[in-house]
């Protein structure tokens, strides 16, 4: 059974080892080549400079400001869906656009949000002013939050339903209110499926590149538009892979302390 075993998990390792460690490894290695392919310090030396600062305190600004979009809509949206009749289907209508392309997702937007949109078209139908919609960081932050919603439900649905019913029964019949046992009871025994939500919301928030550029254009300039522009713009491919390394290294930091707070939570 143990030499079963070890067989499985070859091919988890040579999945890590191809696709996690060696580009790792890569990215570290061409973060210390300069344009011209030589060994340098300068690309760190850039990175600790005001612009590449601010570069970073954006995208975390704006990442922020996703999870806590999502979260405000998504928590009141799991608890009705855990209490609903229609739990099913309201579930798959949830989960079907995420089945759809994401650039499919975008471009919808575009033709909702455009100059020329459908909503423009509908305000000047009835002689309403219309507003310049597209390429601004409120139509980024909207289509952003839309993308992300079904992945902030999701563990704060599965972790209302994992709530047992004898709890809720308990908290009612010691004279607790809906909201007091929502405050004490719910919202206690939910915290684990929120920070997973915030894990799946703000990591992929930060480096977000085609959204940006097709919805906000050159309103929003944060990480993942300033990695797509060293590689395929610029192709300084060090700069880029200093920006990328400095990427996962925040991105694993906040996996730990999200993790670290659910696992006191939780004990």
């Amino acid at each position: 059974m143990r030499n079963i075993n070890k067989l499985l998990i070859i091919p988890y390792l040579l999945w890590m080892v191809i696709f996690i460690i060696i580009p790792v490894i890569l990215l570290v290695y061409f973060s210390f080549m300069d344009v011209h392919g030589h060994f340098s310090f300068t690309n760190y030396e850039q990175i600790f400079t005001m612009r590449y600062f601010k570069m970073f305190i954006d995208s975390i600004w704006y990442a922020i400001l996703i999870t806590l979009i999502t979260l405000v809509i998504s928590y009141p949206a799991a608890y009705f869906i855990t209490h609903s009749k229609y739990q099913n289907i309201l579930l798959m209508i949830m989960i079907i656009p995420t089945w759809i392309n994401l650039l499919l997702k975008t471009y919808a937007f575009i033709g909702l949000l455009s100059h020329d949109g459908i909503i423009n078209q509908t305000l000047h139908i009835f002689h309403l002013p219309v507003f310049n919609m597209l390429f601004t960081s409120g139509a980024f932050l909207l289509v952003a939050s839309y993308i992300y919603i079904p992945f902030m439900i999701l563990p704060i649905f599965n972790s209302m339903k994992a709530i047992p019913n004898h709890l809720l029964q308990a908290s009612s019949d010691l004279g607790a209110s809906p909201m007091t046992t929502f405050r004490k009871v719910i919202m206690p025994l939910t915290k684990e499926g929120v920070m997973t939500g915030i894990q799946v919301t703000f990591i992929p928030a930060l480096s977000l590149f085609m959204i940006t550029r097709l919805i906000a254009g050159n309103k929003v300039i944060n990480i993942g538009t300033s990695i797509e522009e060293q590689f395929l713009t610029i192709q300084n491919y060090g700069m880029g892979s200093t920006i990328a390394l400095f990427l996962i290294i925040f991105m694993a930091f906040i996996l730990i302390v999200t993790k670290s707070k659910s696992s006191n939570g939780k004990g």
